[in-house]
């Protein structure tokens, strides 16, 4: 990417009275937390069924102790830490120029680097309830049990992370709707917009600055005012 490029994007941020952000998988990669959709050789030797088959609700229902199996190893990434796309869209809300962040990931790291309004479309492994009582645990709950993690009621505890067969939030789509369809520029950084229904939220948009910062193509190159094709820590390093 030319210095041109940069120019611009800065340039746009800087005009903007209102700014969003739109995250996927590649946010965190950078961060050393693997996508899952990436499979390696490990999940043909280790694990009988595909990660989307082992993530959805019925293999949660019918075969939980193989679903946190996987879960515990695969999902959870306490010792992550936030990268330079974390650390300057917690700056950019500080300043009063990002209104929120919308994200695929549930990982917690925009909290972690400083964000406050972090929409988690898909949840966060960092919250987990019982399926019984309905209490809350954290994630050290989780990492700590030996086989299903269970409240002290007795009940199976579950992530709070939308599986493959469940609605997500409509509290937190409606307000990632409202966030989206309110900005003036809307930056989609890390993910290559196929993932639904969360992708279909980008489509709210209706502001005069779209950029899309993502290694590879996506379905919206040609509606973007501005297209990167670079690392996102890289490309929001030099956000000033």
């Amino acid at each position: 990417m030319d210095l041109t490029d940069y120019d611009k994007l800065n340039r746009m941020i800087s005009d903007a009275s209102r700014v969003v952000f739109f995250g996927g998988a590649g946010v965190s990669t950078e961060s050393g937390i693997p996508d899952f959709r990436s499979a390696d050789g490990l999940y043909n030797t280790e694990y009988k069924y595909p990660p989307e088959t082992i993530l959805s609700h019925g293999f949660f229902m019918s075969e939980t102790e193989e679903f946190y199996r996987f879960y515990k190893t695969k999902m959870i990434f306490t010792d992550a830490a936030p990268n330079a796309c974390h650390k300057k869209l917690a700056e950019l809300e500080k300043r009063g120029k990002l209104a929120a962040v919308v994200t695929q990931n549930i990982d917690g790291l925009h909290q972690k680097a400083g964000s406050v309004n972090v929409l988690e479309l898909h949840g966060s492994v960092l919250r987990n309830f019982c399926v019984e009582c309905g209490k809350a645990h954290g994630v050290e709950k989780i990492i700590g049990s030996r086989g299903i993690p269970r409240c002290s009621c007795g009940g199976v505890i579950k992530p709070d992370v939308v599986l493959y067969g469940e609605k997500l939030n409509d509290d937190t789509v409606s307000k990632a709707v409202s966030a989206i369809s309110g900005a003036d520029v809307l930056i989609i950084g890390g993910t290559s917009l196929g993932v639904y229904p969360a992708a279909g939220l980008a489509g709210y948009f209706r502001g005069g600055g779209l950029v899309l910062i993502n290694k590879t193509a996506t379905r919206l190159d040609g509606e973007a005012d501005l297209t990167i094709r670079e690392n996102i820590g890289e490309v929001f390093s030099k956000i000033k």
